[in-house]
C-alpha cells in the first residue's frame, strides 16, 4: 500500500509538472511567436485641401467633422478680381480677333494683285503680319480659358467622399495658392496598421484572415493582411561627413525585437463610429483558427 501511495503521488506530481510544462510552452509560443499584437492603429488617407488661386475667403460652407461628398463646395475665395480678369481676357480676345480679321482681309487683297504690282517681299511681309495676328489671337484665347478656369476654381470642392476634421478656416482669412487649409479624411481609405515584432513575421502571409478588435468596440472586425512594409529606420546609423556611415558605438545586450508595420485591409460593413483614425486596436492574424483576442 505504501509503495502504491508513493507511485500515486509520483504520478500526480509528474502529471502536474508535465501540464505546467505544456502550458508554459504554449504560453511562450503564443506570446513570443503567434502573430498578434496590441500595438495596432486605425489609419486613413488625409487629403490636404488647398486652393489653386489666392485671395480672401468669403464663404466657408462646411463645419468641423462634417461628412461631405465628392464635388461639394468646401469654401469660396473672393471671385471679384477673377471675374474682372475674365472680362479683360474677353476684351483682349475681341481685339486680337479684330486685328486678325483685318490682317486676313489685307492678305487677301495682296493675293489678288498681280506680281507686277506687288513684290514678293511685300507678300511675305503681309503673310508674316497675318501669322503673328493669328498667334496673338490664339494666345488671347488661352488667356481667356485660363481666366475662366481661375474663376471656376474660386470654389474649392471636395475631391473625395470624406469627413472634414480640425477645421480652422474662417471667412476673412487670406489663402495662398497651394496652401493647405482643410484636412479631409477619405472615408473609403480606412485601414489598420499592426506593428508586429519581427520574430512573428514568418507566420504572417499576404491574404491571411485577420481579426481586429478596436479598443472600446463591441465586436472584432474582419480583415486580411494586405502588405508588409519592406523597410524601417535604422536608428543605430546615420549619415556622417563624407557620406560615410555614422554607427552608434554602444550596443545594448538586451535587444528588443523591432516592430514591423503590417497593413490590414478591412472587410464588410463597418460602423462608422468605429472608424476613427488613430484609435488603438489589437490585431491577430488567424490563419485557420478562430480569434482569441477578446480577453487580451
Amino acid at each position: 500500500m505504501k509503495t502504491l501511495s508513493l507511485l500515486s503521488r509520483f504520478a500526480v506530481t509528474l502529471t502536474v509538472v508535465a501540464a505546467a510544462a505544456l502550458a508554459g510552452a504554449w504560453l511562450w509560443d503564443y506570446y513570443m511567436n503567434e502573430p498578434w499584437t496590441r500595438d495596432g492603429r486605425v489609419r486613413a488617407d488625409v487629403v490636404q485641401v488647398s486652393p489653386d488661386v489666392a485671395g480672401l475667403v468669403t464663404e466657408v460652407r462646411v463645419a468641423d467633422n462634417q461628412p461631405v461628398r465628392k464635388g461639394d463646395v468646401l469654401f469660396v475665395v473672393d471671385p471679384g478680381r477673377y471675374r474682372l480678369a475674365v472680362e479683360q481676357a474677353e476684351a483682349n480676345l475681341q481685339s486680337a480677333q479684330a486685328e486678325l480679321s483685318f490682317r486676313k482681309a489685307d492678305s487677301n487683297r495682296y493675293e489678288q494683285l498681280g506680281s507686277g504690282v506687288v513684290s514678293t517681299a511685300q507678300r511675305q511681309e503681309v503673310a508674316s503680319v497675318m501669322a503673328k495676328a493669328a498667334a496673338a489671337a490664339r494666345q488671347a484665347e488661352s488667356a481667356l480659358d485660363l481666366a475662366r478656369l481661375n474663376l471656376e476654381r474660386t470654389e474649392i470642392k471636395a475631391v473625395v467622399d470624406g469627413f472634414v476634421t480640425n477645421l480652422q478656416l474662417r471667412p476673412g482669412n487670406y489663402v495662398s495658392a497651394g496652401q493647405a487649409v482643410i484636412a479631409l479624411i477619405d472615408r473609403h481609405s480606412f485601414y489598420v496598421m499592426g506593428y508586429f515584432e519581427e520574430t512573428k513575421l514568418r507566420r504572417i502571409r499576404i491574404g491571411a484572415p485577420v481579426a481586429v478588435t478596436i479598443m472600446g468596440a463591441s465586436a472584432p472586425l474582419k480583415g486580411h493582411v494586405d502588405s508588409v512594409t519592406q523597410a524601417i529606420v535604422d536608428r543605430d546609423r546615420t549619415e556622417g561627413t563624407g557620406l560615410l556611415p555614422n554607427v552608434n558605438p554602444t550596443f545594448n545586450w538586451v535587444r528588443l525585437a523591432q516592430r514591423i508595420p503590417v497593413r490590414i485591409a478591412l472587410e464588410g460593413d463597418i460602423d462608422p463610429a468605429d472608424l476613427v483614425a488613430g484609435r488603438t486596436a489589437t490585431v491577430e492574424v488567424l490563419g485557420d483558427r478562430p480569434p482569441r483576442v477578446a480577453g487580451l
